[in-house]
């Protein structure tokens, strides 16, 4: 049978200095590549001028951003706007300089943007083109763009589900991992770190589950050394990541033991947090979403009815995302005195203006040779 799942990869590709390459990054990046080369084939197939295509990519790329992350700072950190109003789309932080990017992209505030973007484009770039007929092939590439971005947070350890007895269940362990590997004053004395899971441990209630760290120190690190990281250092790095460790039961458990080739090792026995990967979720529903609004495409091309595929684009889409969310922990503290959460009351007047606009879809001639 499938067990609980351990990730522990890192969101890094590579460093270089204070830069990072991020996973998340670069599927963001490639959601907008591979989207502009879809875009250019419907283009093709349908006859419209290509070089629309450019243009397009561009309005896309400014929306989604300048939309996700003001939708991020007004539905979740509104205080930001008055507080540090330059960190809303400043990417890095001043006083010490770090490089940090966009911390905090909100899906509903990228899809008002991209919304707009593309009632601007279809009345300035092109009157011609309908509005509707224009969202009914962007959002097919919207779907693939949000199942890499999905699959990105899934690298972060980000936008995780609820706790979980499943056995398909995730223990994001990476964040505890690079806190403990961190060395920025080189004093860290952890060679190399091992997490490891009990063969015989069954996912308790809440999804809590024994686990075990081995660290393994550096040459020349003396017992006491090894003794007070475990006892300090590590102790208090898990204890602040009560997103993916539980520290409340007092299952910490550290023992320091001497190697046959005289370093140190210690031994970590901690209560790790299974649960439901909810990017995982998304991204596959993302992917599942793309393959069937394209055949859909496909299969009507210049015959379909104007906002058909956009309308039910947004009924599928905001439905899952409102049901999924039951499966997620909040992304503020607000949230919890909330009946629902902030995606869900987002994704109800988005599911019916979907229900609305694909109905209409059935009463309206095909319009699409006009274009």
């Amino acid at each position: 049978m499938i067990s609980y799942i351990i990730w522990n990869g890192s969101p890094e590709i590579f460093s270089i200095g204070f830069f990072s390459l991020r996973y998340y990054g670069l599927l963001f990046a490639l959601g907008f590549l591979i989207s502009q080369q879809l875009l250019y084939y419907i283009y093709k197939q349908e006859g419209k001028p290509i070089n629309d295509v450019d243009t397009l990519t561009v309005y896309m790329i400014v929306a989604t951003i300048i939309g996700a992350r003001l939708g991020h700072v007004v539905f979740y950190e509104p205080s930001m706007l008055w507080e540090n109003p330059l960190g809303v789309f400043l990417p890095f932080e001043l006083s010490p300089f770090r490089f940090t990017g966009l911390q905090g992209l909100a899906s509903h505030g990228g899809a008002i943007g991209i919304l707009f973007a593309l009632w601007l484009y279809s009345r300035k770039k092109n009157p011609n083109q309908n509005y509707l007929q224009v969202l009914d092939r962007i959002v097919i590439l919207v779907c693939l763009t949000g199942c890499l971005i999905r699959l990105g947070n899934f690298f972060n350890s980000e936008i995780i589900g609820k706790p979980t007895e499943s056995p398909i269940g995730i223990l994001f362990m990476n964040p505890i991992t690079e806190r403990i590997m961190a060395d920025a004053d080189g004093t860290n004395p952890v060679e190399k770190i091992e997490i490891n899971k009990n063969p015989e441990a069954v996912i308790s209630k809440n999804g809590r589950v024994p686990m075990s760290i081995y660290l393994f120190f550096k040459p020349g690190t003396k017992e006491e050394q090894a003794n007070e990281f475990i006892d300090w250092r590590a102790r208090g790095i898990m204890a602040q990541q009560s997103e993916f460790v539980d520290m409340t039961d007092g299952s910490y458990n550290a023992q320091v033991s001497a190697e046959a080739a005289g370093t140190y090792a210690a031994k970590i026995s901690f209560m790790g947090i299974s649960r439901h990967p909810a990017q995982l979720y998304e991204s596959f529903s993302c992917f599942i979403l793309f393959l069937l609004l394209l055949w859909y495409w496909s299969k009507h091309k210049l015959n379909l009815p104007e906002g058909r595929i956009f309308g039910a684009f947004l009924i599928t889409l905001w439905s899952l995302r409102f049901a999924y969310e039951f499966l997620k922990e909040n992304q503020v503290a607000f949230e919890d005195s909330l009946s629902l959460n902030m995606g869900q009351l987002l994704s109800i007047p988005l599911v019916l203006v979907g229900i609305y606009v694909f109905v209409r879809s059935f009463t309206l001639k095909n319009t699409s040779t006009e274009a």
